[in-house]
């Protein structure tokens, strides 16, 4: 058995510790708020800068980064065999599938080009609308973007058009294209029967700033009970007594 003095020892330090690292979490994530609102101010920059050139567009991962979210003008020619619909792809809170058709570019290379957004057929999920794709050059306006998102799958990449996800290096080897590390959302009104009111970047600031405030006042809690209990309450009692 510990002795009273003993006793305090542990549960001073028991609360010290409990208190110093919920505080820290609290830190923890004002900073992950604040990286988000730095994140939201680079897209925001990046967002009104000048359209690239074709001949501007990233050739190396390091540089595709430092280009996600410009607005950007291609000029190429489609590569419509390449095409595939990405399926389970929401806008507007709908289901349906994501367009992607290769753009090749005048130096041979290519770039991922994500045209829009098609809904699902409601009576048959494996039917899809033939997009129409000009032949010849085109020229299109857009905006960088990272490859297409991944979702979950629950079997290995195929090689149909219609499909889950997308890698790029499988891609690139199944189609026999050099892509850019990069996608390119196309923007514009609607047309082709494509839709193209792409989401934007998800920077939740509020969820880091609630999750601090919640332990921000678990560590005042611990204070406080340490302070009532290990010191006003004695304190008060004593008092009686001596009365």
């Amino acid at each position: 058995m510990l002795s009273p003095g003993a006793r305090r020892i542990v549960v001073t330090l028991a609360a010290v510790a409990m208190a110093a690292l919920t505080f820290r979490l609290g830190l923890w994530q004002l900073d992950r708020a604040q990286q988000k609102i730095d994140l939201q101010q680079r897209i925001d920059q990046r967002g009104v800068m000048p359209p690239l050139r074709t001949d501007e567009l990233a050739t190396h991962a390091a540089q595709a980064d430092a280009q996600f979210h410009r607005p950007v003008q291609l000029t190429g020619r489609w590569v419509p065999q390449a095409t595939v619909y990405l399926d389970n792809r929401q806008m507007n809170g709908r289901p349906g599938f994501f367009v992607v058709t290769p753009l090749q570019l005048a130096d041979g290379s290519a770039v991922v080009v994500q045209r829009g957004w098609q809904p699902r057929d409601a009576m048959d999920r494996a039917r899809v609308a033939e997009v129409p794709t000009p032949a010849g050059e085109v020229s299109l306006s857009g905006r960088v973007a990272p490859p297409p998102a991944r979702l979950y799958e629950f079997q290995a990449p195929g090689t149909e058009r219609i499909r889950q996800n997308l890698d790029l290096d499988a891609y690139a080897r199944e189609t026999g294209l050099r892509l850019r590390p990069l996608s390119v959302w196309q923007t514009g009104a609607a047309s082709e029967g494509l839709e193209r009111d792409w989401p934007k970047p998800a920077i939740d600031v509020a969820r880091h700033q609630g999750y601090a405030f919640q332990w921000f006042a678990l560590s005042a809690l611990v204070a406080g009970l340490y302070v009532w209990f290990q010191l006003i309450r004695p304190w008060r009692q004593g008092g009686r007594r001596g009365g």
